[in-house]
Protein backbone atom coordinates (compact mmCIF):
# COMPACT_ATOMS: atom_id res chain seq x y z
CA UNK A 1 0.00 0.00 0.00
CA UNK A 2 1.40 3.34 -1.13
CA UNK A 3 0.82 6.82 -1.49
CA UNK A 4 0.16 7.81 -5.12
CA UNK A 5 0.72 12.24 -4.77
CA UNK A 6 1.39 14.01 -8.31
CA UNK A 7 2.89 17.00 -8.17
CA UNK A 8 0.22 19.00 -8.39
CA UNK A 9 -1.27 17.55 -5.13
CA UNK A 10 1.95 17.49 -3.46
CA UNK A 11 2.65 21.04 -3.80
CA UNK A 12 -1.11 23.28 -3.78
CA UNK A 13 -2.47 25.94 -4.99
CA UNK A 14 -1.80 29.51 -4.05
CA UNK A 15 -5.17 29.35 -2.55
CA UNK A 16 -4.93 25.88 -0.70
CA UNK A 17 -1.24 27.09 0.56
CA UNK A 18 -3.03 29.98 2.49
CA UNK A 19 -5.45 28.11 3.91
CA UNK A 20 -2.88 25.87 5.25
CA UNK A 21 -0.86 28.72 6.89
CA UNK A 22 -4.01 29.60 9.00
CA UNK A 23 -4.29 26.21 10.12
CA UNK A 24 -1.71 25.89 11.87
CA UNK A 25 -2.18 28.84 14.32
CA UNK A 26 -5.53 27.92 14.55
CA UNK A 27 -4.48 24.49 16.04
CA UNK A 28 -1.69 26.58 18.33
CA UNK A 29 -4.86 28.22 20.23
CA UNK A 30 -6.87 24.51 20.20
CA UNK A 31 -3.43 22.92 21.97
CA UNK A 32 -3.62 26.29 24.65
CA UNK A 33 -6.79 25.30 25.02
CA UNK A 34 -6.01 22.16 25.48
CA UNK A 35 -3.08 22.69 27.93
CA UNK A 36 -5.30 24.76 30.69
CA UNK A 37 -8.18 22.43 30.55
CA UNK A 38 -5.18 19.90 31.20
CA UNK A 39 -4.10 22.32 34.13
CA UNK A 40 -7.97 22.27 35.30
CA UNK A 41 -9.62 19.27 35.56
CA UNK A 42 -8.85 16.68 38.11
CA UNK A 43 -10.21 15.44 41.75
CA UNK A 44 -9.56 18.72 42.26
CA UNK A 45 -11.01 21.35 39.37
CA UNK A 46 -8.94 25.12 39.19
CA UNK A 47 -10.56 27.07 36.77
CA UNK A 48 -8.58 28.62 33.57
CA UNK A 49 -9.08 31.87 34.80
CA UNK A 50 -7.57 30.70 38.22
CA UNK A 51 -4.76 28.98 36.25
CA UNK A 52 -3.90 32.29 33.91
CA UNK A 53 -4.48 34.26 36.95
CA UNK A 54 -1.20 32.22 39.00
CA UNK A 55 0.94 32.15 36.68
CA UNK A 56 0.69 35.80 36.24
CA UNK A 57 1.56 36.75 39.52
CA UNK A 58 4.97 35.47 39.00
CA UNK A 59 5.58 38.24 36.76
CA UNK A 60 3.93 40.65 39.54
CA UNK A 61 0.89 41.44 37.55
CA UNK A 62 -1.55 40.87 40.21
CA UNK A 63 -2.00 38.21 43.19
CA UNK A 64 -2.81 34.37 43.16
CA UNK A 65 -5.51 33.72 44.52
CA UNK A 66 -5.43 30.06 44.44
CA UNK A 67 -5.12 27.92 48.33
CA UNK A 68 -2.07 26.19 48.71
CA UNK A 69 -3.61 23.18 47.88
CA UNK A 70 -4.27 23.84 44.48
CA UNK A 71 -0.92 25.62 44.33
CA UNK A 72 0.69 22.33 45.16
CA UNK A 73 -1.73 20.39 42.66
CA UNK A 74 -1.26 22.48 39.47
CA UNK A 75 2.54 22.63 40.23
CA UNK A 76 4.17 20.05 40.80
CA UNK A 77 1.44 17.82 39.56
CA UNK A 78 -0.75 18.92 36.70
CA UNK A 79 1.99 20.89 35.23
CA UNK A 80 4.63 18.24 34.75
CA UNK A 81 1.91 16.01 33.41
CA UNK A 82 0.56 18.11 30.98
CA UNK A 83 4.72 19.11 29.57
CA UNK A 84 5.39 15.17 29.60
CA UNK A 85 2.03 15.17 27.46
CA UNK A 86 3.19 17.76 24.98
CA UNK A 87 6.21 16.31 24.28
CA UNK A 88 5.18 12.89 23.85
CA UNK A 89 2.44 13.59 21.64
CA UNK A 90 4.32 15.82 19.49
CA UNK A 91 7.05 12.88 19.09
CA UNK A 92 4.73 10.08 18.62
CA UNK A 93 3.33 12.17 16.21
CA UNK A 94 6.15 12.97 13.98
CA UNK A 95 7.61 9.46 14.58
CA UNK A 96 4.31 7.98 12.50
CA UNK A 97 4.65 10.98 9.92
CA UNK A 98 8.27 10.40 8.82
CA UNK A 99 8.11 7.14 8.54
CA UNK A 100 4.89 7.52 6.50
CA UNK A 101 6.58 9.84 3.98
CA UNK A 102 9.48 7.55 4.20
CA UNK A 103 7.65 4.67 3.87
CA UNK A 104 5.02 5.96 1.28
CA UNK A 105 2.36 3.82 3.31
CA UNK A 106 -0.32 5.78 5.05
CA UNK A 107 -0.36 2.67 7.43
CA UNK A 108 3.19 3.02 8.78
CA UNK A 109 3.60 4.29 12.70
CA UNK A 110 6.57 3.43 14.75
CA UNK A 111 5.31 0.32 16.18
CA UNK A 112 5.51 -1.44 12.97
CA UNK A 113 9.25 -1.15 12.69
CA UNK A 114 10.11 -2.58 15.89
CA UNK A 115 10.48 0.60 17.98
CA UNK A 116 7.68 0.14 20.45
CA UNK A 117 8.25 -3.53 20.72
CA UNK A 118 11.93 -3.44 21.69
CA UNK A 119 11.44 -0.55 24.20
CA UNK A 120 8.66 -2.79 25.44
CA UNK A 121 11.05 -6.13 25.65
CA UNK A 122 13.92 -4.38 27.86
CA UNK A 123 11.10 -3.18 30.60
CA UNK A 124 9.46 -6.33 30.63
CA UNK A 125 12.96 -8.03 30.67
CA UNK A 126 13.29 -5.74 33.51
CA UNK A 127 10.52 -5.61 35.61
CA UNK A 128 10.76 -9.81 35.19
CA UNK A 129 14.48 -11.02 35.26
CA UNK A 130 15.40 -7.20 37.22
CA UNK A 131 16.44 -8.83 40.59
CA UNK A 132 18.92 -11.78 39.09
CA UNK A 133 19.97 -11.10 35.27
CA UNK A 134 19.72 -7.04 35.49
CA UNK A 135 20.91 -6.49 39.50
CA UNK A 136 24.13 -4.55 38.88
CA UNK A 137 21.84 -2.45 36.00
CA UNK A 138 19.46 -1.82 38.62
CA UNK A 139 21.90 -0.20 40.99
CA UNK A 140 23.61 1.64 38.54
CA UNK A 141 20.70 3.22 37.06
CA UNK A 142 18.35 3.01 40.38
CA UNK A 143 15.13 5.15 39.80
CA UNK A 144 15.78 5.78 36.47
CA UNK A 145 16.12 1.43 35.10
CA UNK A 146 13.22 1.32 33.47
CA UNK A 147 13.61 4.42 31.12
CA UNK A 148 16.92 3.67 30.06
CA UNK A 149 15.93 -0.09 29.77
CA UNK A 150 13.04 1.19 27.18
CA UNK A 151 14.93 3.94 25.54
CA UNK A 152 18.43 1.23 25.02
CA UNK A 153 15.78 -1.56 23.83
CA UNK A 154 13.67 0.85 21.20
CA UNK A 155 17.48 2.05 19.73
CA UNK A 156 18.79 -1.33 19.61
CA UNK A 157 16.10 -2.88 17.73
CA UNK A 158 15.94 -0.03 15.16
CA UNK A 159 19.74 -0.72 14.49
CA UNK A 160 18.97 -4.22 13.97
CA UNK A 161 16.30 -4.12 11.52
CA UNK A 162 18.46 -1.57 9.59
CA UNK A 163 20.92 -3.32 9.50
CA UNK A 164 18.90 -6.46 8.44
CA UNK A 165 17.03 -4.43 5.33
CA UNK A 166 20.47 -3.06 4.18
CA UNK A 167 21.99 -4.72 1.41
CA UNK A 168 25.88 -2.79 -0.16
CA UNK A 169 25.12 0.24 1.22
CA UNK A 170 21.47 0.81 0.64
CA UNK A 171 18.60 0.45 2.77
CA UNK A 172 15.03 -0.65 1.16
CA UNK A 173 12.75 0.36 2.94
CA UNK A 174 10.42 -1.79 1.69
CA UNK A 175 12.42 -4.72 3.35
CA UNK A 176 12.79 -2.56 6.17
CA UNK A 177 9.16 -2.43 6.89
CA UNK A 178 9.03 -6.27 6.37
CA UNK A 179 11.70 -6.74 9.08
CA UNK A 180 10.16 -4.37 11.35
CA UNK A 181 6.84 -6.82 11.42
CA UNK A 182 8.86 -9.74 11.44
CA UNK A 183 11.17 -8.89 14.24
CA UNK A 184 8.12 -7.53 16.40
CA UNK A 185 6.27 -10.99 16.46
CA UNK A 186 9.66 -12.32 17.54
CA UNK A 187 9.73 -10.16 20.23
CA UNK A 188 6.68 -10.61 21.08
CA UNK A 189 6.74 -14.12 21.77
CA UNK A 190 9.43 -13.22 24.11
CA UNK A 191 7.41 -10.56 25.94
CA UNK A 192 4.79 -13.28 26.36
CA UNK A 193 7.42 -16.47 27.52
CA UNK A 194 8.79 -13.62 30.22
CA UNK A 195 5.03 -12.98 31.34
CA UNK A 196 4.45 -16.12 31.90
CA UNK A 197 7.23 -16.44 33.99
CA UNK A 198 6.27 -13.04 36.07
CA UNK A 199 4.59 -13.33 39.68
CA UNK A 200 1.80 -11.34 40.70
CA UNK A 201 3.60 -8.05 41.37
CA UNK A 202 5.05 -8.15 38.01
CA UNK A 203 2.14 -9.12 35.99
CA UNK A 204 0.12 -5.82 38.26
CA UNK A 205 3.20 -3.93 37.01
CA UNK A 206 3.77 -5.00 33.33
CA UNK A 207 -0.28 -4.77 33.35
CA UNK A 208 0.05 -1.03 34.09
CA UNK A 209 3.04 -0.36 32.12
CA UNK A 210 1.65 -1.78 28.81
CA UNK A 211 -1.33 0.33 29.06
CA UNK A 212 0.55 3.86 29.11
CA UNK A 213 0.01 6.50 32.13
CA UNK A 214 1.59 10.56 32.21
CA UNK A 215 1.46 9.58 36.07
CA UNK A 216 5.02 9.29 36.21
CA UNK A 217 5.94 12.68 34.85
CA UNK A 218 8.50 13.83 37.43
CA UNK A 219 12.74 13.66 37.89
CA UNK A 220 12.98 10.06 35.86
CA UNK A 221 11.31 11.79 32.68
CA UNK A 222 13.63 14.23 32.55
CA UNK A 223 16.18 12.56 30.50
CA UNK A 224 13.27 11.55 28.00
CA UNK A 225 11.88 14.47 27.58
CA UNK A 226 15.44 15.90 26.75
CA UNK A 227 15.94 13.46 24.03
CA UNK A 228 12.24 14.15 22.79
CA UNK A 229 12.86 17.46 22.31
CA UNK A 230 15.95 17.18 20.53
CA UNK A 231 14.40 14.75 18.32
CA UNK A 232 11.22 16.90 17.36
CA UNK A 233 13.55 19.43 16.24
CA UNK A 234 15.23 17.49 14.48
CA UNK A 235 12.32 15.24 12.79
CA UNK A 236 10.55 18.70 11.88
CA UNK A 237 14.07 19.42 9.56
CA UNK A 238 13.41 16.43 7.33
CA UNK A 239 9.88 17.85 5.75
CA UNK A 240 11.62 19.41 2.12
CA UNK A 241 13.62 15.97 1.77
CA UNK A 242 10.71 13.73 2.82
CA UNK A 243 8.70 15.71 0.30
CA UNK A 244 10.64 14.32 -2.80
CA UNK A 245 10.15 11.26 -0.78
CA UNK A 246 6.70 10.56 -1.67
CA UNK A 247 7.36 10.78 -5.55
CA UNK A 248 9.29 7.72 -4.92
CA UNK A 249 13.16 7.13 -4.15
CA UNK A 250 14.39 7.43 -7.37
CA UNK A 251 13.22 10.48 -8.27
CA UNK A 252 14.34 12.15 -4.62
CA UNK A 253 18.40 10.66 -5.91
CA UNK A 254 17.85 12.13 -9.54
CA UNK A 255 17.17 15.80 -7.91
CA UNK A 256 20.06 15.36 -4.99
CA UNK A 257 18.72 13.68 -2.39
CA UNK A 258 21.08 11.64 -0.70
CA UNK A 259 18.54 9.45 -0.16
CA UNK A 260 20.72 6.87 2.46
CA UNK A 261 21.43 9.79 4.34
CA UNK A 262 17.92 10.72 4.91
CA UNK A 263 16.31 7.21 5.81
CA UNK A 264 19.05 6.59 8.35
CA UNK A 265 18.68 10.31 9.88
CA UNK A 266 14.68 9.58 9.33
CA UNK A 267 14.69 5.92 11.35
CA UNK A 268 17.07 6.65 14.00
CA UNK A 269 15.38 10.22 15.21
CA UNK A 270 11.95 8.85 15.02
CA UNK A 271 13.22 5.26 16.92
CA UNK A 272 14.66 7.97 19.76
CA UNK A 273 11.27 10.01 19.72
CA UNK A 274 9.41 7.08 20.19
CA UNK A 275 11.79 4.99 22.35
CA UNK A 276 11.93 7.82 24.77
CA UNK A 277 8.41 8.66 24.90
CA UNK A 278 7.67 4.98 25.57
CA UNK A 279 10.37 5.37 28.09
CA UNK A 280 8.69 7.91 29.93
CA UNK A 281 4.85 6.77 29.73
CA UNK A 282 4.94 3.41 28.28
CA UNK A 283 2.64 2.31 25.44
CA UNK A 284 0.41 4.82 23.76
CA UNK A 285 -1.43 3.77 20.48
CA UNK A 286 -2.17 5.15 17.40
CA UNK A 287 -1.04 8.58 18.02
CA UNK A 288 1.78 8.19 15.34
CA UNK A 289 -0.90 6.77 13.29
CA UNK A 290 -3.65 9.26 13.24
CA UNK A 291 -2.04 12.29 13.88
CA UNK A 292 -0.13 12.66 10.43
CA UNK A 293 -3.77 11.36 8.67
CA UNK A 294 -5.52 14.23 10.38
CA UNK A 295 -3.19 17.02 9.43
CA UNK A 296 -3.02 15.62 5.21
CA UNK A 297 -7.16 15.79 5.56
CA UNK A 298 -7.22 19.53 6.46
CA UNK A 299 -3.95 20.76 4.80
CA UNK A 300 -2.58 18.15 2.10
CA UNK A 301 0.52 16.28 1.66
CA UNK A 302 3.18 18.69 1.64
CA UNK A 303 5.10 17.64 4.71
CA UNK A 304 6.49 21.38 5.47
CA UNK A 305 3.04 21.58 6.63
CA UNK A 306 2.25 18.48 7.68
CA UNK A 307 5.02 17.54 10.41
CA UNK A 308 3.92 21.12 12.34
CA UNK A 309 0.43 20.63 12.28
CA UNK A 310 0.84 16.56 13.07
CA UNK A 311 3.29 17.57 15.72
CA UNK A 312 0.58 19.68 17.22
CA UNK A 313 -2.58 17.19 16.69
CA UNK A 314 -0.39 14.71 18.65
CA UNK A 315 -0.06 17.26 21.31
CA UNK A 316 -3.69 17.96 21.51
CA UNK A 317 -5.07 14.16 21.35
CA UNK A 318 -2.58 13.44 23.97
CA UNK A 319 -3.68 16.61 26.34
CA UNK A 320 -7.37 15.04 25.54
CA UNK A 321 -7.08 11.53 25.72
CA UNK A 322 -5.36 12.16 29.84
CA UNK A 323 -7.87 14.45 30.55
CA UNK A 324 -10.82 12.02 30.45
CA UNK A 325 -8.63 9.42 31.79
CA UNK A 326 -8.35 11.41 34.36
CA UNK A 327 -11.96 12.01 34.94
CA UNK A 328 -14.46 9.21 33.25
CA UNK A 329 -13.59 6.90 36.28
CA UNK A 330 -12.68 9.51 39.36
CA UNK A 331 -11.09 8.94 41.68
CA UNK A 332 -9.52 6.16 39.92
CA UNK A 333 -7.81 6.96 37.02
CA UNK A 334 -8.16 5.47 33.74
CA UNK A 335 -4.87 4.26 31.78
CA UNK A 336 -4.65 6.78 28.68
CA UNK A 337 -3.41 3.74 26.59
CA UNK A 338 -6.78 2.70 26.69
CA UNK A 339 -8.27 6.40 25.79
CA UNK A 340 -6.50 6.32 22.89
CA UNK A 341 -7.25 2.42 21.59
CA UNK A 342 -11.00 3.54 21.83
CA UNK A 343 -10.14 6.36 19.68
CA UNK A 344 -7.48 5.04 17.00
CA UNK A 345 -9.42 2.01 16.49
CA UNK A 346 -12.38 3.17 14.72
CA UNK A 347 -10.39 5.35 12.93
CA UNK A 348 -7.74 2.66 11.62
CA UNK A 349 -11.32 0.27 10.73
CA UNK A 350 -12.37 3.82 8.46
CA UNK A 351 -8.89 4.21 7.12
CA UNK A 352 -9.15 0.46 5.93
CA UNK A 353 -12.03 0.52 4.71
CA UNK A 354 -11.83 3.84 2.82
CA UNK A 355 -8.46 2.04 1.35
CA UNK A 356 -10.18 -0.97 0.28
CA UNK A 357 -13.35 1.24 -1.37
CA UNK A 358 -10.41 3.04 -3.54
CA UNK A 359 -8.47 0.39 -5.11
CA UNK A 360 -11.86 -1.25 -6.04
CA UNK A 361 -13.23 1.32 -7.87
Amino acid sequence: MSYSISIPRLFRKKREGRAAIWILPLLAVALLGAVFLSLGVGGVSISIASSIEHFFSYLGLNQSTLEPQEILILEAVRLPRTALGLVIGMSLALSGGVLQSLFRNPLADPGLIGVSSGAALAVVSIIVLGDTFFAPFLDLTKNFALPIAAFIGSLSITILIYQLASRRGSTDVSMMLLMGIAVTAIVGSIIGLLTYLADDTELRSLTFWSMGSLSGAGKAAWPSIAIMIFSVIFLLRLASPLNLFLLGETEAKHLGIRTESIKRQAALAAACATGAAVAAAGMIGFIGLIAPHLARLIGGADNRFVLPASALIGALLILIADTIARIIVLPAELPIGLVTSFIGGPFFFVLLFREFKRRHL
